[in-house]
């Protein structure tokens, strides 16, 4: 089967499963309402902030608050979009129909991250101007320094974690296990590293914890990590990368 017929293929899988499309909803409802609602609780909670507090204020980062809870649902549209397959045992129709198992997966991940950058984008502009309408006089603007890289940033971060759990599913191929071990990593054990000082310097390197850095358009004062937003998003790519080199080892590997 020719790629394009691949990608045809993986793009009427995605859109024909109601799980994938809800999922990917859910995560742009969250992010942009979430976001609207601590801008509005920043707005008014800002004149009984400390003066080190206001001076680390970032208008647009706040924005981006609901990305938390958001990137939850990115996960699960990522892990879904490579696992459901496995679970529902379609993978065995799927890898006869294309024997090239490294054209199948990327496929695969091509055409879903195509469609998670379609959608981080929107969700990060409407975030931010939303955000910003709640902000009211202490709103940023989109031509300021910085601030038109965070929100592309968003985007990019949203659509790098669905990637990163793409190559994580692809390697362990079950659903349940990957959101067992995706969802523990990001929600607790990468908020435990990177906010206890012991093993703060190593919870700076983990994919959410770099990559979120893009969006930051003021520096905290404490802050001391020694990279920036770029350098940031570039552990996460690598971090990325090695999760979808393992995810094509082990598809090459395994038996379906």
């Amino acid at each position: 089967m020719a790629a394009t017929q691949v990608i045809r293929s993986e793009w009427t899988k995605i859109r024909s499963v109601a799980s994938t499309v809800w999922t990917l909803s859910l995560a742009v409802v969250i992010t942009i309402a979430l976001g609207m609602l601590i801008a509005a609780l920043s707005k008014s909670e800002f004149d009984n902030m400390s003066r080190r507090d206001q001076l680390s204020f970032d208008p647009t980062f706040i924005s981006f608050a609901g990305m938390s809870l958001g990137q939850l649902a990115m996960i699960v549209f990522g892990v879904l979009v490579v696992s459901n397959e496995y679970s529902t045992g379609m993978i065995r129709s799927s890898l006869a129909a294309v024997p090239r198992r490294g054209t199948f997966l990327f496929s695969k991940i091509a055409v879903a991250t195509g469609l998670c950058l379609v959608v981080g984008l929107v969700t990060s502009f409407v975030a931010f101007f939303l955000g910003q309408a709640m902000l009211g006089e202490h709103r940023a603007e989109i031509g300021d320094p910085g601030v038109l890289r965070a929100v592309i940033g968003g985007g990019l971060y949203m659509t790098l974690i669905a990637m990163f759990s793409m190559g994580v599913a692809a390697m362990l191929r079950s659903p349940m296990l990957s959101l067992g071990i995706l969802m523990p990593f990001f929600f607790l054990v990468s908020n435990i590293l990177g906010n206890v000082s012991a093993t703060e310097k190593i919870g700076r390197y983990l994919p959410d914890q770099a990559g979120s850095r893009i969006m930051q358009v003021v520096t905290p004062i404490d802050d001391d990590k020694p990279y920036g937003p770029w350098g940031g998003l570039g552990i996460m790519v690598l971090w990325v990368i090695a999760a979808i080199v393992g995810g094509y080892v082990t598809i090459k590997k395994r038996d379906a």
